[in-house]
């Protein structure tokens, strides 16, 4: 860090401590003086949204503002200080400038996530799943993986996803949070390994966010990831939310669950359980045996949105859907737009979905592989279309990864990942057709009700 960072760093670290002081006096007052405060400091304007959309919900209560009440004044006070600090100070005011450095001097902007997989292993055996076919000596080295954090928060990058495979099977998982204390580690778990002592450590850390799989109730399931799991995911949220933790949902949704996974009654035993955030997934067929069949129709996936945005209006919940929130983010976030993923094997892919890649972190630097030629192909084509309700590459717009992996020589780096285009390429061209007749439908349908009000 150069000694401009460091006396920004400083002065900011003052104010917020002085914040954190203020706001730890209670009241409406104080959290509306600390919000306001912060509104004009930060550089960032994602967060500067975020911080003025969460003060107009408190003042309005809005349900959403009864979650930022909760965040502020019910966590342990360690997490909630712990992860303001981080995504204010880091995310919010350092990570810009160092972003617009990097800009200047290297010609790009650094994304502000990048998404991990250190190991595909998994103490599961689920239906359908590759992650039994990886041995632990294919785990991404952890010298590997500590310099790619270190690399990136020297480019303002702060905000790190985790996912696999089961992280938590991955030796040292927990210490590279801890060294790390400055970054936001959000991880995808299946929650079974979360036991009553890594959830105090998570908890006391205070920088870490479970993220823990579901796929429905018990039945669900169990069905899938065999018998107790469902009992052990409730025990995992359970002692997170015992000790005032941080943590989440994430599910994917198929033509077969999309009308359980969003029903009032699944998401309020969610908030029940504590959740703060919860992640929407859209079945796209990759992995093993991938499944054309699985994926949510036009119409179930519209109606999943439309539930999805319900969902933010009336519950205490940040709930969002990486498909259907498109026009929030203007199409595609992939590619090192906003992020990328680093697998395993250390390939640099697009996104953790789009299995393919020209680079490898084992043999470049992390500039290097956000730089590339495959992200800077993907960044021209960016949005795909006008309409960001149909924002991806690989099921809504089959045709612009056809083209960027022909134009870029960008290999599979996961049998079978070719078939998205090859053998799929004509059913997804179809399922493209048949999302934008949906949309037009409903356009019309909307303008219809619209004129006769």
């Amino acid at each position: 860090m150069g000694l401009i960072d460091q006396i920004e760093e400083k002065t900011i670290e003052k104010a917020f401590d002085s914040m954190l002081k203020v706001l730890s006096l209670g009241g409406n007052d104080s959290l509306s003086r600390v919000v306001g405060i912060v509104d004009k400091i930060t550089t960032n304007p994602y967060w500067s949204d975020v911080i003025r959309s969460a003060q107009k919900k408190f003042e309005a209560g809005h349900p959403g503002g009864r979650l930022s009440n909760r965040f502020l004044r019910d966590i342990n006070p360690k997490v909630r200080n712990k992860l303001l600090r981080n995504l204010i100070v880091k995310e919010g005011l350092i990570a810009p400038n160092k972003r617009h450095r990097v800009k200047d001097e290297l010609g790009f902007y650094p994304p502000s996530i990048v998404v991990i997989s250190p190991t595909m292993r998994c103490n599961l055996k689920c239906y359908g799943c590759y992650a039994g076919n990886y041995t632990k000596n294919q785990d991404l080295p952890f010298d590997v993986f500590e310099r790619i954090i270190e690399e990136g928060k020297e480019l303002g990058i702060y905000l790190y996803v985790i996912s696999g495979g089961e992280p938590f099977v991955y030796d040292g998982l927990v210490d590279i949070f801890e060294k790390h204390n400055d970054c936001v580690f959000q991880v995808y778990t299946n929650g079974t390994l979360l036991d009553d002592d890594l959830c105090a450590r998570i908890v006391d850390l205070g920088n870490v966010i479970p993220c823990i799989s579901v796929e429905g109730g018990e039945e669900e399931t169990d069905g899938r990831r065999g018998k107790g799991t469902y009992a052990k995911i409730t025990r995992a949220m359970e002692s997170l939310n015992r000790r005032k933790g941080v943590f989440g949902f994430s599910l994917t949704v198929t033509s077969q669950n999309a009308e359980r996974v969003t029903s009032d009654e699944f998401i309020d035993d969610l908030v029940e359980k504590g959740c703060f955030l919860g992640w929407v997934f859209t079945y796209v067929p990759v992995g093993k045996n991938p499944d054309i069949s699985l994926m949510p129709s036009p119409e179930q996936r519209r109606k999943v949105g439309k539930r999805v945005r319900e969902i933010r209006a009336t519950r205490p919940i940040f709930v969002a859907d990486f498909w259907n929130d498109g026009d929030y983010v203007g199409g595609c976030i992939a590619g090192g737009r906003r992020y990328f993923h680093i697998n395993c094997h250390g390939d640099v892919e697009p996104c953790v979905f789009c299995h393919f890649a020209i680079d490898n972190i084992k043999e470049k630097s992390l500039k290097e592989v956000i730089d590339s030629p495959l992200f800077r192909n993907i960044q021209s084509k960016q949005p795909y279309a006008d309409d960001h309700r149909m924002p991806c590459m690989l099921i809504d717009h089959n045709n612009v990864l056809r083209d960027v992996v022909r134009e870029t020589g960008a290999r599979p780096t996961h049998p079978g990942a070719e078939s998205l285009v090859t053998t799929l390429a004509p059913s997804l061209d179809d399922y493209h057709n048949r999302m934008q007749e949906c949309i037009r439908e409903e356009d019309m349908s909307e303008e219809a009700v619209t004129k006769a009000a």
